[in-house]
């Protein structure tokens, strides 16, 4: 009988998307649900952004476009870097792909040999060891538990560089913590990154998702020196509200933009017309809808914390960014629910969707089976009830 690639038996379905779809079939089917799983901004981009697209339509061209990306696209990413600190990038160090997804699968792709060693902080988005497993390199996994604010330290990260080392996998701000590294903790980092040869990819989607007044530390911008080996990963989905745009982008060395250009060619060829016209006004055009977003999820997260705060023996260390937090759960392990034990974050996650709706990630699928990834991007009123279903979840067990 004829077999699939040896690749595809290392390849699993995204662990968020299953809980997603399983709490958007028992809504189908009746059931009140408030869904805390998938990581979807929940709003939509300014009226600019439809009549780029509508123009755009009503002057298509038909035709190919760059493998790179527009001109025009690029330029908005220019700017929208230099907005954020960036200067001296060029449109020679930019690319583009169809969502963060698709670049940092096609970045791995072209950085890493099978057997290569990767360095993943832990908890880790999904998709970040779910791809290294595909392309077959060897995932290092940096413990970072809730103890130490689920942050990678500089000690951490000396300790597990080897010269087998290939390449560092940095979040900042963190999905699925929320947390958000200070400049002394990204410039202790990068002391230890400036003495050793390795790629670092910095997925930096939620760049403009930080709260409390926090400045946007960066490696790049700690140490300059690093810019030849760090690739900075964007993106329009969290920031502008476009998650099915699926617009990716990266700023990065000239050989490491001129592969994903190569890549690009070979298969999405490039983006359409009218997703660029999109994307470029929505870098280039007011900044109004993503600066009150921010301030709306920073107020989410202020209610989710009140909540959380005030279950006994319930640890979350306080998210200063993105829209998501991240409790150690562990409290609940060995509890009972009515008839059922809770054994672990799966366990947890399952009955409290059975019995009180709420649909939310075990840990677990980030690397952390102490935890459960909340998402806060619902409707303002499903928010408050969900938190307060989870809260009266804890409460009864026993």
């Amino acid at each position: 009988m004829l077999q699939l690639a040896e690749r595809m038996s290392r390849a699993k379905p995204s662990a968020i998307m299953v809980v997603a779809e399983k709490a958007k079939k028992l809504k189908a089917a009746g059931r009140d649900i408030i869904s805390f799983s998938i990581g979807v901004p929940n709003f939509l981009p300014g009226e600019h952004v439809y009549a780029a697209a509508r123009d755009a339509l009503a002057h298509d061209s038909g035709q190919y476009g760059s493998n790179r990306g527009s001109d025009a696209l690029l330029d908005a990413f220019l700017v929208h870097l230099k907005e954020g600190g960036f200067d001296g990038y060029e449109r020679k160090n930019l690319a583009t792909g169809v969502g963060a997804k698709h670049v940092l699968f096609n970045l791995m792709y072209a950085l890493l040999n099978e057997g290569d060693e990767i360095l993943i902080p832990v908890p880790y988005w999904t998709s970040y060891v779910d791809i290294a497993d595909i392309l077959g390199a060897k995932t290092v996994l940096l413990p970072c538990p809730a103890e130490q604010n689920y942050k990678l330290t500089a000690a951490q990260l000396e300790a597990a560089i080897t010269p087998k080392t290939k390449l560092l996998l940095f979040n900042n701000p963190s999905n699925p913590t929320g947390m958000v590294y200070s400049e002394a903790e990204v410039a202790a980092l990068a002391d230890v990154l400036v003495k050793h040869q390795l790629w670092i990819l910095s997925d930096d989607i939620y760049n403009r998702m930080i709260f409390d007044g926090l400045q946007y530390a960066h490696l790049v911008k700690a140490r300059p020196e690093l810019r030849d080996r760090v690739i900075l990963i964007d993106s329009i989905s969290k920031t502008y509200g476009m998650p099915g745009w699926r617009v990716g982008l990266i700023a990065a060395p000239e050989q490491v933009a001129l592969s994903q250009v190569t890549l690009n060619s070979n298969h999405i060829t490039n983006l359409p017309e009218v997703v660029t016209a999109a994307a470029t006004a929505a870098l280039s055009g007011p900044q109004d809808v993503p600066r009150e977003k921010n301030k709306d999820f920073s107020r989410r997260r202020d209610e989710v914390m009140a909540v959380l705060e005030s279950i006994p023996g319930l640890h979350c260390p306080k998210p200063q960014g993105a829209f998501y937090a991240f409790p150690d759960i562990s409290v609940a392990f060995g509890k009972h629910h009515g008839t059922t034990v809770i054994a672990n974050d799966v366990d947890f996650c399952n009955v409290l969707l059975d019995v009180k709706g709420v649909a939310c990630v075990p840990g677990s699928a980030f690397g952390e089976p102490k935890a459960i990834r909340i998402s806060y991007t619902c409707k303002p009123a499903e928010l408050t009830d969900g938190l307060n279903r989870i809260k009266q979840f804890f409460a009864e067990l026993v």
